[in-house]
């Protein structure tokens, strides 16, 4: 069995270090996936915050609060993940100001204070996370005939990320 609380903390170091995630809104139609930079605060759990601006679509997509997804895969395509939870407006002056660095800035000409600025809030509440199986170790019991679907199964985890209230 994986150990489910080691690849759940792999998981958002990936994500606090890499941030760059697919974020995705299913619609009536279809679902709609966005390169999205995540932000998140502390070392591990949510919430999850994007900065947009009301002209994009996703933005207007956000009324209210909507399912939404993101994926994650790890700049060294260890650590792979998708996350389902919430996505709502919330545009908090304190979390914009912790949040706040150069290169959110460089999208907004008014800064802080620019009337397009959205923040966007992702309550994650599950995810199904993997660790790359591939490895010279798992290369060579593949080659000796040795099933290498057991030792992947400590790989794969899927867990609860509403641990309590986060914001």
């Amino acid at each position: 069995m994986a150990n489910d609380a080691e690849l759940e903390r792999d998981f958002w170091k990936a994500l606090k270090s890499d941030r760059t995630v697919m974020l995705g809104i299913s619609t009536e139609r279809d679902p709609h996936l966005w390169p999205m930079t995540a932000q998140i605060e502390g070392d591990e759990g949510g919430p999850v915050w994007f900065f947009t601006s009301d002209e994009t679509d996703l933005a207007n997509l956000v009324k209210g609060e909507r399912r939404a997804f993101f994926a994650l895969v790890s700049k060294g395509h260890e650590v792979f993940g998708t996350v389902h939870g919430s996505l709502v407006h919330d545009l908090d002056r304190e979390v914009v100001d912790r949040l706040w660095n150069p290169f959110v800035a460089a999208w907004y000409e008014d800064g802080k204070d620019d009337p397009k600025l959205r923040l966007l809030r992702f309550d994650p509440d599950e995810a199904q996370l993997w660790r790359n199986g591939s490895s010279l170790v798992a290369g060579v019991k593949a080659l000796l005939k040795i099933d290498p679907k057991r030792d992947y199964q400590k790989n794969v985890a899927e867990v609860r990320l509403d641990h309590g209230t986060r914001h």
